[in-house]
């Protein structure tokens, strides 16, 4: 892959299954930094700070630094700094506050700059969206980490942010800026830590449309895994075509 830098990578389907490595997984990422590719690994995720995705890719087996851990509040926080701005309101569950504690500024007595929401699961009620809306009527941007729709909790599908988010929007007429896969922020913001051009980057992904889809909308190569969530099926009816398709991550030595 001609003038190819470096990688996005995306973890759960590609790095591991489940609580399973995929085989040979760690064996490609050392080949890779060996090789002197930059990467960020990549996770839609908005209930989980980094520090704890760490932890549980160590607890697997990766040697993968913290600060290469590219998630929608990563680059939630690189947006606002790029604005110049630190003040927020997040409607967020799980730890995912600790990516923002050193980069914004919560006071409740003051109106935020941005109000950021995600997965807030069981914190979104009538009372913390009527204190978002009133926020953005107010003034404030309204960041959305991801805008899915929903989501397979452990005990069913379940709403995400996407619906909430799509009610602010309505409620304020204004539009969420979006920073989490697919949109082309993120993947512009992932590019900016990285420090790369979009043609010197490509994304390994195993879902069609968020990975590949959403890459190839950036300006960047799509690499497809035929682990995860891949299905043949999904490939053979989708309109984007990957750049190339992989049996795993361990074979990503074939290509490079």
């Amino acid at each position: 892959m001609k003038g190819l830098r470096g990688f996005l990578i995306d973890l759960d389907g590609v790095l591991y299954v489940g609580d399973r490595p995929v085989d040979g997984a760690r064996e490609a990422i050392e080949y890779l930094v060996q090789n002197n590719y930059r990467i960020r690994f990549v996770s839609n995720t908005t209930r989980k700070c980094r520090e704890t995705i760490a932890d549980r890719l160590s607890s697997m087996g990766f040697v993968i630094p913290i600060e290469t851990i590219f998630t929608p509040p990563i680059a939630a926080v690189a947006f606002m700094n790029r604005a110049g701005k630190r003040r927020c309101r997040l409607l967020t569950t799980g730890d995912v506050y600790r990516d923002f504690e050193d980069a914004c500024s919560s006071d409740p007595e003051t109106r935020p700059d941005f109000v950021i929401i995600g997965d807030a699961g069981d914190k979104i009620t009538y009372d913390s969206l009527n204190s978002a809306f009133r926020d953005i009527f107010d003034g404030a941007e309204l960041i959305a980490l991801e805008k899915d729709r929903y989501w397979m909790a452990p005990d069913g599908l379940s709403l995400s942010a996407g619906p909430f988010v799509a009610a602010l929007e309505y409620a304020t007429g204004k539009t969420a800026t979006v920073v989490g896969k697919p949109s082309v922020a993120f993947f512009d913001l992932a590019l900016e830590d990285m420090g790369l051009r979009r043609d010197q980057v490509a994304m390994i992904g195993d879902d069609i449309m968020t990975d590949i889809g959403g890459a190839q909308k950036a300006g960047m190569r799509g690499i497809l895994v035929r682990t995860g969530k891949f299905r043949e099926d999904s490939v053979t009816h989708s309109a984007i075509k990957p750049y190339c398709i992989i049996d795993s991550i361990a074979r990503i030595n074939d290509i490079v």
